[in-house]
């Protein structure tokens, strides 16, 4: 039973990104209202303070000394400052040298510690009648001759213009960035739209396309989308050259084997007819003579899509090619093909490593010796030897190889060499050929010192470090 889709797997590209452009807008509204709140508290704060500063200053410049005794004429421009606040109240006190309180409000009085007759203004907070308010502590210093010591005036006023203006500022920021939060959604939107456009084409392309057409697809994308149309680009090349090998067995076989099948049926017919036990004797040993042959050719015909199939799925793991060597010697293949042939077998003690599948080299190493059994002479040797960067596994036998001229051909699919009589279906050395390009690899055929010689080359595996040497 097919799972059922899980919900965030049905979610769009596009609603993901809107969500997370969302989630970064929202996230930023909560950091400029906290911003825009602080500014706008820090903002009324220092503006209601230089009214508290100015009406204390106004005060204390109407403070004479008269009679050896300090007097505060208070002046109606302190009180009209103040009044720019009409729904605050607001409490004032002047004292002398000793704290003593000279006039206004007993409460409003700085804190003890905190007290400085430097001539600095001191803002503190503290309780206006069970209202929080705020108030400012300024000094002025007499020195005459009746009158010597330190004057304070402390002027309060209860916060509510404060909180009020401080709303009023966030307030306005808030819709600012309101206004400017929505016209970044549209524009968010469009980009967001116009980003997701080629995926869109991406989509329409692939399904109007043929089910059969799997040419690549077109590479004039953005670079971030260039990354999946590659991968799609390679996927379908593997897809493509899969369907091309089942296309090719299909028709191989449609081809290679109507001839020997009707070969086959009418020799069995003419068998049943015979009464001559000469000439039927001869007939068996015919069709069993063509049997074989038709076994060769589905072994090498299954062999070979087995080999194009692997090179497209199977991963590549390094591979000692001595142990390729050895298990197509140890299989004993030859005792069956060519019992009378001397076999040699020529590895080294160092490993030869490559990088492929084991399946795949090992079907292309029995098809270049048992090609060698078949078409050549005894001896037949095959070896494993380093060639510079490469590692080579190779087969020789004591003949001469075939003809120059239809040398070039050997490899191809069904091109029989003129010594095979007919007997080969021309696809051992094709298969070799399909692992050596799967790997990265080359096939040389030439005459050697004692023979003919097939050779399969591949890269050998990079040494890494701690290797063993």
């Amino acid at each position: 039973m097919t799972d059922a889709p899980r919900p965030d797997a049905q979610r769009s590209l596009s609603s993901r990104v809107v969500t997370g452009v969302l989630s970064l807008l929202f996230v930023g509204g909560i950091i400029v209202a906290i911003a825009s709140f602080a500014y706008g508290r820090q903002a009324a704060r220092e503006a209601y303070d230089r009214l508290l500063l100015g009406a204390a200053n106004d005060i204390a410049e109407s403070i004479s000394v008269l009679g050896g005794e300090p007097l505060a004429d208070l002046p109606i421009s302190a009180f009209k400052l103040l009044a720019l606040a009409p729904d605050d109240r607001i409490a004032y006190a002047v004292r002398g040298p000793q704290g003593q309180l000279l006039t206004g409000n007993d409460f409003a009085r700085p804190p003890t510690d905190t007290r400085v007759t430097t001539g600095n203004p001191h803002f503190f907070d503290h309780p206006m009648q069970g209202d929080t308010a705020r108030f400012v502590t300024v000094y002025r210093r007499f020195a005459e001759r009746d009158f010597s010591g330190t004057v304070s005036v402390t002027v309060g006023q209860t916060i509510a213009a404060r909180n009020a203006m401080a709303l009023s500022l966030t307030r306005d920021a808030l819709i600012a960035s309101l206004v400017a939060g929505v016209a970044l959604m549209l524009l968010a939107a469009l980009v967001i739209r116009n980003a997701m456009e080629p995926l869109n084409r991406i989509a329409s392309e692939l399904l109007d396309r043929d089910p059969y057409d799997l040419t690549p697809m077109d590479r004039n994308v953005p670079a971030e989308v260039s990354v999946m149309i590659d991968a799609m680009n390679r996927f379908m090349l593997r897809l493509d050259r899969q369907f091309s090998s089942m296309r090719n067995l299909i028709s191989d076989t449609a081809h290679q084997l109507r001839t020997p099948v009707a070969a086959i049926r009418a020799q069995a017919e003419l068998i049943g007819e015979e009464t001559n036990d000469d000439a039927r004797q001869q007939m068996v040993t015919r069709l069993t003579r063509r049997s074989r042959s038709l076994g060769e050719l589905l072994d090498q015909m299954l062999s070979r899509a087995l080999v194009i199939h692997r090179t497209d799925s199977a991963p590549r793991l390094p591979i000692d090619l001595r142990d390729i060597a050895l298990e197509v010697v140890d299989s004993r293949d030859h005792e069956l093909l060519a019992p009378e042939t001397e076999v040699e077998l020529r590895i080294g003690p160092d490993e030869v490593i490559v990088l492929a599948d084991e399946i795949s080299l090992t079907e292309a190493a029995k098809n270049m010796f048992n090609n060698a059994l078949r078409h050549g002479a005894s001896p037949v040797t095959i070896g494993v030897t380093v060639e510079g960067t490469n590692a080579a596994l190779w087969v020789e036998d004591a003949g001469s190889g075939p003809p120059p001229e239809i040398l070039d051909r050997i490899g191809e699919r069904f091109e029989r060499s003129s010594a095979s009589s007919g007997r080969s279906a021309g696809l051992g050395l094709s298969i070799v050929r399909a692992v050596a390009s799967a790997f990265q690899g080359e096939v040389h055929m030439a005459p050697g010192e004692n023979g003919f010689r097939v050779t399969l080359l591949l890269p050998l595996r990079p040494t890494r470090t701690g290797d063993p040497q």
